[in-house]
């Protein structure tokens, strides 16, 4: 069992205790807050609807905006990550409500991607805490401590949490039905006979049914990725992430795949998508984010923050991608 960890100390590895200011929540509990949270509430309040929130200067404290009233999903407070001397986050706070789409925009090295990575535990914050669908991710809570989850817990996390990758990711020597019955059989222990109906189901909801028996080399950049868009979805998971879904498929082949993210969205899929497509995000997100230099700089409606942008660098983004 891990050393216990005060909940005001969310620490770089199980055991050792860091400073009181790892957790921005004064409880180290989702929902609690800092005095700096409580500012950026007052921000948002004050906001007219339809506007953009912006950070003021430098600060990392970002006012979260939420018209529709619905329950979060995703909750991020205070998330710092380095690699080394290099601060790829710093201060991150954001909320996804659930059935709601979060684009996530900025330059090359923003950290866009590690945020992503952090959410299911693939990087662990230094400090900060994030929590989905109401559960500590990476940690539990015991009386006034936290501990570190040990890895095949954090594994049953991530199963509830969808991620589809640039690359694809699929396994070369399997099917395209393997790939996507491999997970729900061997992570949910489902029996294979279901998981290959839902696969089939699958495949089927995203234009390939014709597909099952082929190879992952058989198929085009865009089909691959329509594969490992079902494959997330085979693990039912209440939240999908999707780091540049498009960056490595050929200009012709990216339609088909925003169609599928697309249709997702219309039935009300929780998901964050980190990608440079602007008409996909103005179509289809319900919160635009644009992030620069490990921060959160701007984010509110797609009208208001690519429309109307009113963070100085924003505008400098926009005006080079539009």
């Amino acid at each position: 069992m891990s050393a216990p960890v005060p909940a005001s100390a969310v620490t770089k590895s199980a055991g050792t205790v860091g400073p009181a200011s790892t957790v921005t929540s004064t409880t180290g509990e989702p929902g609690g807050g800092t005095a700096g949270e409580a500012g950026g509430k007052a921000a948002v309040d004050n906001a007219a609807v339809g506007e953009a929130v912006v950070a003021d200067g430098d600060s990392v404290q970002v006012a979260v905006e939420e018209e529709s009233g619905a329950p979060v999903m995703v909750e991020i407070r205070g998330v710092h990550k380095s690699f080394g001397t290099l601060e790829v986050l710093r201060g991150i706070d954001l909320n996804v409500p659930v059935g709601e789409v979060t684009v996530i925009l900025g330059p090359s090295g923003s950290g866009k991607s590690t945020l992503l990575r952090t959410i299911n535990h693939l990087e662990k914050a230094d400090s900060g805490w994030i929590s989905v669908d109401g559960s500590l991710i990476g940690y539990r809570r015991s009386g006034d401590k936290l501990y570190e989850l040990r890895e095949r817990e954090v594994l049953r996390q991530r199963t509830r949490i969808g991620f589809v990758f640039q690359n694809f990711n699929l396994f070369p020597h399997l099917t395209v039905l393997e790939n996507i019955v491999e997970a729900p059989v061997s992570a949910l222990k489902r029996p294979r006979k279901d998981a290959v109906a839902a696969a089939r189901r699958l495949l089927s909801r995203v234009g390939l049914d014709d597909k099952a028996d082929a190879y992952p080399k058989q198929l085009s950049g865009g089909q691959q990725q329509r594969v490992a868009i079902a494959r997330a979805l085979a693990l039912e998971p209440r939240l999908l992430l999707f780091d540049e879904p498009t960056s490595a498929l050929d200009p012709e082949l990216v339609g088909e795949v925003l169609d599928v993210i697309k249709d997702l969205a219309h039935q009300g899929t929780t998901m964050i998508v980190v990608t440079h497509e602007i008409g996909f995000a103005r179509e289809v997100a319900d919160t635009v984010v644009f992030m620069d230099e490990g921060r959160v700089v701007e984010q509110g409606p797609p009208a208001a923050v690519l429309d109307a942008p009113r963070h100085e660098r924003t505008k400098a983004f926009l005006s080079k991608v539009l």
